[in-house]
């Protein structure tokens, strides 16, 4: 499974109004709820927050991949954006993030969702690629960017 059959331009927000740890959340899962990919938000956002307490997915060079487990997500379902500055996240490195990716889906989707978080942990490694996807002037943009980085 690509990243970018996850991914759709109605599931990105560029960018991101979000000022906080916590109102990026709360719009990242907006998002999905609003793409009729959550049927419960406020239990996908009680898991994302639960998952943050254990220790925060801001996993540096200001990044960070949200995620967490709810039964009320039929599917796995992802969400991403890029901030316009940047913004404390407890990241693990202590720098700030600008670029989020939101992953949820149910516990039947574990497989899924370890592979997932392990593609994106790759590509955001390069350099390059976070640089695009923060410039990405658009939703469109940014789901290109990382159809061609995982085809590359």
């Amino acid at each position: 499974m690509l990243l970018s059959e996850l991914l759709t331009p109605e599931r990105v927000r560029v960018p991101l109004r979000g000022a906080s740890k916590e109102a990026l959340l709360e719009e990242l899962v907006g998002v999905l709820r609003e793409a009729g990919a959550v049927d419960d938000a406020g239990a996908v956002l009680s898991a994302v927050r639960e998952r943050e307490r254990v220790l925060s997915t801001g996993v540096g060079s200001g990044v960070a991949i949200p995620h967490g487990k709810a039964e009320s997500v039929p599917a796995l379902a992802m969400a991403a954006g890029v901030t316009d500055g940047a913004v404390e996240f407890d990241a693990l490195d202590g720098q700030p993030v600008r670029l989020l990716f939101l992953l949820v889906g149910p516990d039947s989707a574990a497989g899924q969702h370890v592979k997932a978080l392990s593609r994106i942990s790759r590509l955001v490694r390069r350099d390059e690629f976070r640089e695009r996807l923060i410039a990405a002037g658009s939703p469109e943009e940014f789901v290109a960017v990382l159809a061609e980085a995982e085809e590359g």
